[in-house]
């Protein structure tokens, strides 16, 4: 998602103190971005954007003891916010876009022009934001499947749909309903993927999903069955039950 009003960081660094000030100014004129540092040279920007990993640098390219060229290459581009430089020298311009930069303002600039390239350069952070998201998102769909053969096809099966979890042998039986499927594979790196969507341990050979639990019965020993929503049995034993009960059955 992208970031609401004022959430924005920024930093400026210029060594001239007068093009700092008026920079911030002009920032301080929005009312979505904060300014979090200002650097009089390449040092200090680089340890406030290691510091403070701010999504906006103003960077003048001209400072006396690292330039802005230097700044990205000390942080590393990937590690980089989105970069406008503001600089009095036009002839660095063809550089600063093959690093990606957002915009290139030669000084003396108007607002208008500054205020051109912070909007453009929050622009591309909020989209950069959204594709995230959106890949996150997809991430997270083909994360909730599990693979499974279904004959002579291949099915995917979603995980809050399984009830429980059987191992047997060098495979795992996922039980879907009425219906099961045989996986090759071992319980206990299953049970990593699966402890995120509400299973538990509740015998050496099963995992059950907590949601589909609907009673408990007490057994022998210090067991108990566990019926499922569907009807299902599946054996609670005693060594799982206190971690059970601590998940599942205390207020």
């Amino acid at each position: 998602m992208p970031k609401s009003a004022a959430l924005y960081k920024a930093i400026i660094a210029d060594d001239e103190p007068l093009a700092r000030r008026r920079s911030a100014r002009l920032l301080r004129e929005r009312d979505d971005v904060e300014i979090v540092a200002q650097c009089s040279g390449g040092h200090e920007a680089i340890a406030a954007i290691r510091e403070h990993k701010p999504d906006l640098a103003l960077l003048d390219i001209q400072m006396p003891d690292v330039d802005g060229f230097g700044v990205i290459t000390e942080v590393g581009v990937d590690a980089m916010p989105q970069v406008v430089f503001v600089t009095a020298y036009d002839q660095h311009a063809i550089r600063a876009f093959e690093i990606n930069a957002v915009d290139y303002i030669v000084k003396p600039y108007t607002p208008g022009r500054f205020h051109e390239a912070v909007d453009r350069a929050l622009s591309r952070i909020a989209h950069r934001a959204s594709e995230e998201t959106r890949l996150s998102s997809t991430l997270q769909r083909v994360a909730d499947r599990i693979l499974v053969r279904d004959r002579d096809r291949i099915r995917l099966v979603r995980i809050r749909d399984v009830d429980w979890v059987a191992s047997e042998a060098n495979y795992v039986r996922l039980h879907v309903g009425a219906t099961s499927y045989l996986v090759r594979g071992n319980l206990g790196k299953l049970e990593e993927k699966l402890a995120p969507f509400g299973f538990i341990r509740v015998h050496r050979r099963f995992l059950v999903n907590v949601d589909r639990v609907a009673e408990v019965q007490p057994w022998f020993g210090g067991d108990a069955i566990l019926v499922l929503a569907n009807n299902a049995k599946v054996r609670l034993s005693r060594t799982f039950r206190e971690p059970f009960e601590k998940r599942f059955l205390s207020p």
